[in-house]
């Protein structure tokens, strides 16, 4: 199996000193040890994505109801008290920060 990327400086991957590309444990799989930008050449997350994202299949999170059990109701007054305590603010975003995420609409 064969896994190919296309850089605007294709030398950029064959001088690198650590191997961070590597073929995982589970079957069909690649891990790296390092963080992925997708459009941008600064992710400062695990993984970052400038632009339209196209998932054929499940994502899984965190906040997934398949990840939880004991899921009961609550009490919505006592919730309803608790949110109009909560801070509430709107906000722009940096000009700096709009151009690099492409964000038109800040």
């Amino acid at each position: 199996q064969k896994i190919s990327f296309q850089a605007s400086n294709p030398g950029q991957f064959e001088n690198d000193g650590d191997v961070l590309w590597q073929r995982g444990h589970v079957p069909e799989t690649t891990v790296y040890h390092g963080r992925v930008g997708i459009n941008t050449d600064a992710p400062d997350e695990a993984l970052v994505v400038c632009g339209n994202a196209k998932v054929m299949g499940r994502v899984m999170h965190p906040s997934d109801s398949r990840a939880k059990q004991n899921i009961r109701e609550v009490d919505t007054n006592e919730q309803l008290r608790r949110i109009t305590q909560m801070r509430l603010v709107e906000y722009d975003y940096k000009p700096e920060f709009a151009s690099v995420m492409g964000i038109k609409d800040t």
